[in-house]
């Protein structure tokens, strides 16, 4: 049986960092019934955290069981070797090092 809204690859990438159990279901292509007789059962492919009364997954540990931690690390690669930049940095920001160092000429 197939998922109705399974999620391509794409969409797992674009996930927050703690996707909810529904949206692991999606990725994986399994109904919620059996998702969560997985949970129940200890037998979910993943380590699923329950924060109050939603259950959420880590991204990082999805992607890696969907096979597509490497297609994510080497997005963030090309992102940092294209800009020249980290991703998210603005160019010419200070930097903690540099704000917390002390120079030469205060000493």
């Amino acid at each position: 049986m197939s998922v109705k809204n399974a999620l391509t690859p794409d969409e797992a990438l674009a996930l927050p960092a703690m996707p909810t159990a529904q949206d692991a279901f999606r990725a994986l292509n399994i109904g919620s019934t059996t998702g969560y007789k997985l949970i129940e059962d200890g037998e979910f492919p993943i380590e699923v955290l329950r924060m109050g009364r939603v259950f959420r997954v880590r991204r990082a540990e999805l992607l890696d069981a969907l096979g597509l931690q490497q297609t994510a690390a080497a997005e963030v690669q090309s992102a940092a070797t294209t800009s020249g930049d980290a991703p998210g940095v603005q160019p010419g920001a200070p930097s903690e090092q540099s704000a917390s160092a002390p120079t030469s000429a205060s000493k």
